[in-house]
């Protein structure tokens, strides 16, 4: 049988393996000639005609790896914007904050005059001042994708207290752990409060934005931001839909004290407070091994807030979703276990027509 030529083989060598910023190209399984006596059938122009469809097809790959990269890029850089967030119990001057914009232009039209729904997202609280003051970015870019894909703009602030506006720190409720005991007198609701006061300057600036589809409004958080995100659905501003609560809570030290939060009967008497005046659908979602708060507590709170609904008011559905153990820690839920939560996610936006 005739073998065939060297440029005309098919070689199985091809795999994309990413490496930070950089798409290298790795050769697994390349059948060369053997170096026998057959040696002397390769000629040049064979070799030649070899070297150069290697060379075509790399080029190929890596040319769309970094277009590809390079769009990505750009879809997710977010604009920055100066919010004012004002002088209130919580805070003894009016602190400008940063706020990250990311529009899904390009994605979904292209056309620049477009509203998007919006999400707005609230971060979570670092465990020392020092976390606090470095952090520079409040929202994971595969949470901005996720919203994306689904055609909503993601408005991210970065709350008083932490990153550059660090002079005060509204949202500390004054507890403090020893060891493995909570001490000092916590304010949950002090927290809960200036978060939300917070995001609430956020929606005020957004009413003012023509991009955004301000009837279709989307409150997100993790963590702290949770509990922020349970406050102020209580408060019922203008255009929000819905609210989904990642993680939401306060009070807790995954070293001092792993699966117990501090006084976690008092943080449920705070969530369980918005349900009172809460009139659009929510969403609750916990892991099992989450060790700020463990596995039983979050479930307290959501019967706790369900028993605090108004049966005599109109109130939005709240759901819970209770995930199975993710990774070493469950409070990643919202980054790394996209696999349990982006299902249920996805059920309740179209159940509720989001």
């Amino acid at each position: 049988m005739r073998r065939p030529s060297y440029s005309t083989r098919v070689f199985k060598i091809f795999k994309v393996v990413p490496v930070k910023k950089i798409q290298f190209l790795q050769f697994s399984d390349i059948k060369l000639p053997p170096l026998n006596n057959r040696l002397h059938n390769i000629n040049t122009m064979q070799l030649k005609k070899v070297f150069n469809i290697l060379l075509l097809v790399t080029c190929y790959f890596v040319s769309n790896c970094a277009n590809s990269q390079d769009s990505n890029q750009k879809l997710l850089s977010p604009e920055i914007f100066s919010v004012v967030v004002s002088t209130s119990p919580y805070s003894s001057t009016d602190i400008t904050i940063p706020v990250q914009v990311f529009k899904p232009i390009g994605r979904h039209s292209g056309q620049t005059n477009e509203s998007w729904p919006v999400v707005i997202f609230s971060h979570g609280r670092a465990g020392s001042a020092a976390a606090r003051a470095a952090q520079k970015n409040p929202v994971n870019l595969d949470i901005v994708r996720y919203w994306h894909n689904k055609g909503y703009a993601v408005v991210a602030p970065t709350r008083p207290g932490y990153g550059n506006s660090n002079t005060e720190d509204p949202e500390d409720h004054g507890g403090r752990w020893s060891r493995s005991i909570c001490t000092g007198n916590p304010d949950f609701n002090k927290t809960a409060q200036a978060a939300s006061h917070a995001v609430k300057a956020v929606h005020t600036w957004l009413m003012t934005q023509n991009w955004a589809d301000k009837n279709h409004l989307l409150l997100v958080g993790q963590s702290v931001g949770g509990l922020a995100t349970v406050a102020a659905c209580g408060q019922n501003w203008s255009g929000v839909m819905g609210c989904i609560n990642f993680a939401g809570g306060t009070g807790g030290n995954p070293d001092a004290s792993p699966g117990q939060s501090c006084r976690p009967d008092r943080l449920g008497e705070v969530l369980s407070e918005s349900a009172k005046t809460t009139v659009v659908p929510s969403i609750w979602l916990y892991s099992a091994n989450d060790k700020y708060w463990g596995e039983d507590a979050p479930k307290a709170w959501f019967k706790a807030f369900t028993e605090n609904i108004n049966p005599a008011a109109k109130t939005g559905t709240v759901e819970f979703f209770a995930a199975p153990a993710v990774g070493d820690n469950g409070h990643s839920l919202q980054t790394m276990g996209g696999k349990f939560w982006m299902p249920v996610v996805n059920e309740w936006l179209t159940k509720n027509g989001f």
